[in-house]
């Protein structure tokens, strides 16, 4: 369920009240998110790489299955009564999708879902971020801490994942992105046509200001965005492609969608095992 929404036709029978409050962009309360995600997305970065291997794995495969149960609680919430609206409670949109790719991506560190994640968490899920346009419709509190658990998830798993594990994109992984990206909007106007909503914003513009304003009115701005991202994530690719062809990084799990460098105490266990038994002690970098 995503929170960033207009206010219901109030006409409608199936949608719920308008909303009872917003957060103001660039107001007090965005701006100290926006410095919270920054100090965690540097010490969260800097624990998965100075931290011992196992016990990074255990820290993400617990915060995953915990933001799991909270994904599988919220989309059961936007179903409830008091809190159904049609043009919401549906889990069409990206972000509803990524509440549930972020937790697998920490369980099972999939390559298919840490490259989903990488391209979503930095891009899509960057415009609730960066403009969001929050409304309250029952309980302030909740659905503040809600709205932030899922997107402040979406950028720090990806940022976790790939500069603190080492998970770099490889052009396949950029393809599979690409084209689960397009399956999904395949998936949400499908749900658009039977409902007359506008999950993933793919049937008119959000109500208020956001980056697809600068991309022209509705449905061109859909072609210009799908150019865009397909530009913006190739940015995103090559950089990772060149370098690790300089270093001959290599593929890293099934399917070649990502690279991992091989960890330091791979090398270093295996000195230790033809010089002799010793304590070793693994850590990222």
């Amino acid at each position: 369920m995503h929170l960033d929404r207009p206010g219901p036709a109030p006409d409608d029978p199936l949608l719920a009240a308008p909303a009872i409050g917003h957060m103001p962009a660039y107001g007090g309360a965005h701006l100290a998110m926006l410095v919270l995600l920054v100090l965690a997305a540097v010490v969260l970065v800097r624990r998965a790489r100075r931290g011992e291997s196992a016990r990074v794995d255990r820290a993400l495969r617990v915060a995953g299955w915990a933001l799991l149960a909270n994904s599988t609680a919220w989309t059961a919430w936007g179903f409830m009564p008091w809190a159904w609206n049609l043009e919401e409670s549906l889990p069409l949109h990206y972000s509803d999708a990524l509440r549930f790719l972020v937790p697998i991506a920490l369980i099972t560190q999939a390559r298919w879902a840490v490259v989903v994640c990488w391209f979503w968490g930095l891009t899509l899920n960057m415009q609730s971020v960066l403009t969001p346009d929050l409304n309250y419709f029952v309980w302030v509190p909740l659905e503040f801490a809600e709205y932030w658990i899922a997107h402040g998830a979406g950028v720090l798993a990806p940022v976790v994942l790939v500069w603190g594990l080492g998970y770099r994109p490889t052009w396949r992984g950029y393809g599979i992105a690409y084209a689960a990206t397009l399956l999904w909007a395949g998936i949400a106007v499908t749900g658009n046509t039977l409902t007359g909503a506008n999950y993933g914003y793919l049937n008119r513009a959000p109500a208020g200001p956001s980056i697809l304003d600068l991309l022209g009115p509705w449905p061109q701005y859909l072609l210009v965005e799908a150019v865009l991202i397909a530009a913006v994530w190739a940015a995103m690719t090559l950089p990772w492609v060149l370098i690790d062809r300089r270093a001959g990084t290599p593929l890293s799990g099934r399917g070649g969608l990502v690279r991992r460098p091989v960890p330091a105490q791979a090398s270093s266990s295996s000195s230790a095992s033809r010089s002799g038994p010793s304590e070793v002690v693994t850590t990222r970098r």
